[in-house]
């Protein structure tokens, strides 16, 4: 007996749904069954790009339609928790682009509303589901580079948008640090726990936003996370962490498909390469199919409290440098 397909509908035409709908081409037991956009034309569009059956021209229509599953939200941050709890109230599973809410207060609650419909949710960390990702975390907690005493990461460009543009347009939530900076943050949460410390300082523009973020984490037994996010200069983006007996280097762009390289101590190297089907973001997909088909409200890999944590470290390192979003933390 052949398994019913999980039918999704994606809310919104960015580049981000491109490159979701991309991926879920090769995802099995799913099909992209519909899409919404604020007009009918870009719905239309879409649809045709990707041979999808329905195109709807808002999103209202996309969540009542009956034959979908699970909506992936991949609107800007300012919207997350709005389209989210319209798909969640029309009963639809949710995955949603990070960050799942603007700040603790959001997070919570749509995890809430997910509990009360016995739903779905999930913040789309799509990182955390990759071959290289989930590599590294298993060198690390099998002891094989020993006790970890230094973590790098860095993820910067160079942005010269107009200020109403997402990345420094405070309305938008925009800023360095939730837009690119949250992947910094999430690797040192995945790998290194909650710190007992955080120090923070950054660059701040016109509106308020960081263009340009510094953030060292301290934990016991002296292990640092010093990482940094910046809109102002495009720096090679990877990440490195450092054990009593071995390093582990991620590559240029490190939060994509990639490699692992091991060094030891004595200078021998490993390469762990990995194949994969698509642009990486068919990883997170099947772990949503694999959930809701088990009939989970949430990820084993990725969870509710994994999402908390994560918030409420951006939220801190946010206080800190006094980044405020008006309509969303007053």
């Amino acid at each position: 007996m052949e398994t019913k397909k999980i039918k999704w509908g994606i809310l919104s035409t960015g580049w981000i749904a491109h490159k979701f709908a991309s991926a879920l081409q090769v995802v099995e037991g799913s099909e992209i069954y519909a899409v919404g956009s604020r007009t009918v034309e870009s719905s239309q569009k879409f649809s045709a790009e990707f041979d999808i059956p329905k195109a709807y021209g808002s999103y209202d229509e996309l969540v009542r339609d009956p034959d979908v599953d699970v909506i992936y939200i991949a609107t800007p941050h300012n919207l997350h928790v709005e389209n989210t709890l319209l798909a969640l109230h029309h009963n639809k599973h949710v995955l949603c682009e990070k960050p799942l809410g603007v700040n603790l207060k959001e997070a919570t609650i749509l995890i809430e509303k997910a509990k009360e419909k016995n739903l779905f949710l999930m913040e789309a960390m799509w990182s955390r589901f990759l071959p290289n990702i989930i590599k590294t975390k298993e060198l690390i907690d099998s002891g094989e580079i020993g006790e970890v005493k230094l973590l790098t990461a860095t993820f910067s460009i160079l942005s010269d948008v107009g200020p109403e543009h997402r990345h420094y347009n405070i309305d938008l939530c925009g800023g360095s640090l939730l837009d690119i900076g949250i992947y910094n943050v999430f690797l040192s949460l995945l790998l290194l726990g909650k710190p007992e410390r955080i120090v923070a300082i950054a660059g701040l523009d016109k509106q308020g936003g960081d263009n340009t973020c510094s953030y060292t984490f301290q934990y016991e037994k002296d292990t640092l996370a010093v990482m940094h996010s910046s809109l102002l200069g495009a720096t090679p983006v990877i990440a490195e962490i450092y054990g009593t007996k071995a390093k582990i280097s991620l590559e240029h762009f490190w939060f994509c498909p990639g490699n692992v390289q091991l060094t030891y101590r004595d200078g021998s190297e490993t390469i762990f390469d990995f194949k994969n089907k698509s642009n990486g973001y068919d990883y997170e997909a099947e772990e949503v199919v694999s959930c809701i088909r088990a009939g989970k409200k949430q990820s084993d890999l990725w969870s509710w409290d994994n999402s908390l944590q994560l918030i409420n470290q951006l939220d801190l390192i946010r206080k800190e440098c006094g980044v405020v979003y008006p309509k969303h933390d007053l």
